[in-house]
């Protein structure tokens, strides 16, 4: 890969970045820090239906499912820029050999050439 792809590359996977860091961001923002009483305005703490507080709870969860999502994602993005600065990146971990740079393009943290990757896929299907 040459520095002209590389400065590219990385140019790409740190905007993904940044945009997950966002991301992560506005969900804690939007729901995590917040009680369902900050978001209805409601003073009294005990006239909640239990219907609302289950509404409240799932999206709790979505928001967290959402969240820990986009931190998997930011981990695999920290670890593709770690291998474009050791000069690892854009070639598969499984065969060494480099990785499609339409693949790169669409998945600028791919670790696998589509060959590896469908492998690992089926073997995760059969077991």
């Amino acid at each position: 890969m040459n520095k002209k792809d590389t400065a590219k590359f990385e140019k790409l996977l740190l905007e993904k970045r940044r945009q997950l860091i966002e991301e992560i961001g506005f969900l804690k923002k939007a729901a995590m820090d917040n009680t369902i009483k900050d978001i209805t305005g409601d003073l009294s703490s005990y006239s909640y239906h239990m219907a609302d507080m289950g509404t409240d709870a799932m999206e709790r969860e979505k928001s967290f499912y959402f969240a820990s999502k986009s931190g998997r994602l930011l981990y695999h993005i920290d670890e593709a820029l770690r291998r474009l600065r050791n000069n690892t990146y854009g070639k598969c971990v499984e065969c060494g050999e480099d990785i499609n740079r339409e693949r790169l393009k669409a998945v600028p943290h791919a670790r696998m050439c589509i060959k590896c990757k469908e492998l690992e896929e089926e073997r995760k299907r059969r077991s």
